[in-house]
């Protein structure tokens, strides 16, 4: 069978970008009913060559051959939505009022739905609609899971697969790719490298590939190093000879050049855990919450201590942001009781980014206070030398943020929240807009921080990697808890998610109890009762810990307030000693008294049932 014709293909496509090129020598093809993916870095040219693929925009040399009257739909990374309602939005190109309409259900979307104050959710799901509604040849997208949630996620793989059209994707999610993805072409060093196969195979390949462009490097820097020693031991060789030599060597010292200026910079990312917390992060018993008519958290009880990673999914809208407000301490439940741990140092990011204002600078982000420095987690840094960290150069410092790209923007807001010590760190939607390589390093350090971690994400990949727990909200008030991340709570709660009724295990449980026939009536004596509550004495130094949970943070902060006058130790030796001695006793303490109030309230649930 002779191979299709591509819609597309790029030969040795070139485009300069200021002072050096951005693509030298790109070649790609896209064939028809094809399912391909773009990888890269952020800033590597992914949307650039994506455009040039269109037509949008000319480049420098190379050719563009596409098969006549194909047929383009674009969603790009940051839509914007135009006409007076989603129907005029999805019917602005070529397609049909009806196929607009089908898609925007499709996708969840009322036709007649004003085109203005969306949010970003609602945004993505349009732009998506409007490009399937417009049946096209070949649909281009940029990061189309950006603000989705999984369900939405979850549709558009379903789509995707059974698209007619051939797609060409550019994400970070990774599980996305491994189930929309038929071919990977992967963008890096200025050139594009092509493997027919889907994304699981890309990370052994790139790997490989790697590997084997350093062990090339390698080869190159040892010829030349071979070659200045054979020339400078060879100066009293003809003059015409060494000519020829200094060229040869200084070609290949232009090769190994270019080519160490196509090795990626590693993005450094720490964090510091700061003071260790209490073993009690936070207690929430019976808590639920509602906006007006609207329940978006039934009662539940969960408990959280140092060291957990605990991630919290869910459709937009379900209450995510706002279990978490209630979490921090930041948001009073209508109902139920709050405790927080003592000795919390959260950072929280937020998905919003809020606090970084368009026409702020790059610099004025990174030192709010004013100054040339940042304390970086204790230790004043340069700006200049921070931001380079995170993979920002010098002449970005001075440009408005609204010039950054998202994924620029996001590694704006870790290079901030990552400066100060932590013991909680609380990241909201932490991978929009990153590239795989930042999301590995993240993971990296998200491994090894053995602070407290609350995770809310859609990205089921990452969930995956990090979570020891998670808990899913299904937007209807339901919360269930699951040991593990995102394949365990699907496997243990299939469904959950689902619009429609969906009851939470410990009410299907308890239901079908209550349904069940009473057993009959039996003569053998029946077994001794199981107590249904704590011994007076586990009941009484229970209430004993909880007034001295109250009253230690007090004594703590008296203690290390004595501390903080900097003359004490030079006008009272003996005080000092005292207050440091204090201060460790009663955090000791705390710290006792926490974990046996954890056993204890372990204890008392188990005899509740």
């Amino acid at each position: 069978m002779a191979a299709r014709p591509p819609l597309v293909a790029l030969k040795d496509v070139r485009l300069q970008d200021g002072p050096r090129p951005l693509f030298e020598g790109v070649d790609i093809a896209i064939e028809p009913r094809t399912r391909a993916c773009l990888v890269g870095r952020n800033g590597a040219g992914k949307s650039t060559l994506m455009k040039i693929i269109m037509g949008q925009v000319e480049p420098d040399s190379g050719e563009r051959a596409i098969q006549s009257g194909i047929r383009f739909a674009n969603v790009p990374q940051e839509p914007v939505i135009t006409g007076e309602t989603l129907l005029d939005y999805a019917t602005s190109g070529e397609a049909e009022p009806w196929t607009a309409e089908s898609w925007l259900a499709t996708f969840g979307l009322d036709p007649a739905k004003p085109a203005v104050n969306l949010s970003g959710g609602e945004i993505r799901r349009a732009a998506l609609a409007k490009a399937f509604a417009e049946e096209p040849d070949l649909m281009l997208l940029d990061e189309p899971t950006n603000h989705l949630d999984i369900l939405a996620i979850e549709k558009l793989e379903e789509e995707l697969i059974s698209a007619r059209c051939a797609i060409l994707v550019v994400s970070h999610d990774r599980a996305f790719l491994n189930r929309v993805t038929q071919t990977c072409h992967w963008l890096e060093g200025r050139r594009v490298r092509s493997l027919n196969k889907s994304f699981n195979a890309f990370d052994e390949w790139a790997t490989k590939v790697t590997e084997e462009e350093a062990e090339s490097l390698r080869r190159l820097s040892k010829t030349i190093e071979r070659e200045t020693e054979t020339f400078y031991r060879s100066i009293t060789a003809r003059r015409t000879r060494n000519e020829g030599r200094a060229r040869s060597l200084a070609a290949l010292r232009a090769e190994r050049a270019e080519r160490l200026r196509d090795v990626p910079r590693d993005l450094h990312l720490g964090v510091d855990s700061g003071a260790t917390s209490g073993k009690l992060v936070a207690d929430l018993k019976g808590i639920s919450k509602g906006f007006g008519e609207r329940t978006v958290i039934k009662p539940f009880t969960t408990r959280i201590v140092r060291g957990d990673r605990l991630a919290i999914v869910g459709p937009n809208g379900a209450g995510k942001t706002t279990l978490v407000k209630i979490m921090l301490g930041e948001l009073a439940p209508d109902t139920g009781t709050v405790r927080l741990g003592a000795n919390l140092e959260p950072v929280y990011l937020d998905q919003s980014r809020e606090g970084l204002k368009s026409d702020m600078t790059l610099w004025d982000a990174l030192t709010p206070g004013g100054g040339d420095s940042i304390l970086v987690r204790g230790v004043s840094k340069h700006v200049a030398a921070y931001a380079k960290d995170f993979l920002f150069q010098e002449g970005q410092l001075r440009q408005p943020i609204s010039t950054l790209s998202g994924g620029e923007r996001n590694r704006l807001l870790l290079a901030r929240a990552l400066a100060k010590p932590a013991n909680m760190l609380v990241l909201d939607e932490p991978t929009n807009d990153l590239d795989m390589d930042t999301l590995d390093k993240l993971e990296e350090l998200l491994e090894t921080y053995d602070g407290t971690l609350i995770l809310v994400s859609h990205d089921r990949d990452f969930v995956d990697r990090l979570a020891t727990s998670t808990i899913a909200m299904n937007g209807r008030g339901d919360i269930v808890e699951t040991p593990g991340g995102w394949t365990d709570f699907i496997r243990q709660n299939p469904g959950f998610l689902q619009p429609g009724t969906h009851q939470r295990p410990q009410d299907a449980e308890a239901e079908r109890r209550s349904a069940a026939p009473a057993p009959a009536s039996v003569s053998a004596p029946a077994a001794p009762k199981k107590p249904a509550k704590l011994s007076f004495k586990d009941a009484h130094r229970l209430k004993e810990i909880e007034g001295l949970m109250e009253t230690l943070p007090a004594d703590i902060a008296r203690h290390d307030a004595t501390l903080s006058d900097p003359d004490l130790y030079a006008r009272d030796p003996k005080a000092f000693d005292r207050a440091m001695a204090n201060a460790a006793r009663a955090r000791a303490q705390l710290e006792a008294i926490e974990v046996e109030w954890l056993e204890l309230e372990e204890k008392k649930a188990a005899l509740e049932g």
